[in-house]
């Protein structure tokens, strides 16, 4: 064996041995900083089962229960529109134009005819009255007193004709200005200056922000487990806390293509609360056996849940759980505890896996 080999074996050794060194340095550092670490004071409480709502929630939307889609009563093109979204309107007030030009040719026709049904009644009603007195001297037949009497009456009936098409001519021009029927909310806009409006094509739509709804829709197993009036949990966009809604109206009919029923749920007055907002709707539909922990017992390390679990010996330990539903303040652990398991609820903010604590038993349950 030469020199060269004998220096690298020397060499191997020495870093082994000195690897074994620091391993148990570390190990006696740890086992001793572990013997002389502070005990730190924690409240706990220990798993039992308890009775777990089952919950249906489904996804759903704030909407108006007073809804109005704004269209035309004439085909014409709209002038100009004077609102906008999310402004406020009221009743009567205007909110777009109709070009006028072809009801006003309308108009003036109308007057026409009018004109001229006025003209030829004038010169019926002089000759009914010259013919009736021809008639009474008899310087005339029945027949041709009757004659002039017909022709007069239909000289009536078509200044009558023209007078009411002249009152729908202006009555359409009427309409050539869209007012609000409501007061409430433009929420859509739906055609723009220049387009050409129709009957019955919404141009706005307005709502009455004041009777405000959450429509969803569930399933026949849900559908057949809900009552008319019974109060429903709700978590809206925007709030912070569940709202309580109440069931109005159930659909008995399914949607053909989704098989859902459509429920709807009315609100009380809710500050800042718009249509449209996003809803989740959570239907209690029976219970079960399961385990239950306040909310505050549940924490969030590297982004996994998980609760301190504390061991015969007094040492916590971080376990991973799976989280379930919420409800009174408390949550529903799917997976990772079993009952009797003592988890810590108080004192947890600067606790590490392997810390002593000093456990204290929670006043609740």
């Amino acid at each position: 064996m030469n020199k060269v080999q004998n220096r690298s074996i020397q060499l191997l050794a020495l870093a082994t041995g000195f690897a074994l060194l620091v391993a148990g340095c570390q190990k006696h550092e740890s086992t001793t900083a572990q013997e002389q670490g502070k005990t730190v004071p924690v409240t706990v409480v220990t798993v039992r089962l308890s009775t777990v709502p089952q919950i249906d929630e489904t996804p759903g939307s704030v909407v108006s229960e007073h809804q109005v889609q704004v269209a035309s009563r004439l085909m014409g093109y709209i002038r100009d529109i004077r609102v906008k979204e999310g402004e406020t309107v009221t009743a009567g007030q205007l909110l777009f134009t109709i070009d006028p030009t072809d009801i006003q040719g309308q108009v003036n026709q109308a007057q026409a005819g009018l004109a001229q049904a006025d003209a030829a009644l004038a010169d019926a009603k002089a000759d009914y009255e010259r013919f009736t007195n021809l008639y009474k001297d008899e310087s005339i037949s029945r027949q041709q007193y009757d004659k002039v009497k017909m022709m007069y009456n239909v000289a009536q009936s078509q200044a009558a004709a023209a007078h009411a098409g002249l009152n729908t001519a202006q009555s359409q021009m009427r309409y050539a200005e869209v007012r609000s029927p409501i007061g409430g909310v433009v929420t859509q806009k739906l055609a723009s200056s220049g387009e050409l409006a129709a009957p019955g094509r919404p141009v706005l739509v307005v709502e009455n922000q004041g009777s405000l709804q959450i429509q969803t829709s569930v399933s026949d197993e849900t559908f057949v487990r809900l009552k008319m009036g019974e109060t429903v949990e709700v978590m809206i966009d925007g709030h912070a806390e569940p709202v309580k809604a109440t069931i109005s109206r159930l659909v008995g009919a399914a949607d053909q293509m989704s098989h859902t029923h459509l429920v709807k749920l009315n609100l009380g007055k809710i500050k800042g609360l718009r249509s449209g907002a996003f809803a989740s709707v959570r239907f209690a539909i029976g219970s079960r056996q399961g385990i239950r922990v306040p909310l505050e017992a549940v924490l969030q390390r590297a982004g996994i849940s998980g609760v301190f679990v504390v061991d015969a010996q007094g040492i916590a330990h971080y376990r991973m759980v799976t989280v379930g539903g919420s409800i009174g303040g408390e949550v529903e652990i799917q997976a990772g505890l079993n009952v009797g398991d003592r988890v810590v609820v108080a004192g947890d903010t600067e606790l590490d896996s392997g810390d002593r604590v000093n456990p204290a038993e929670s006043a609740k349950p």
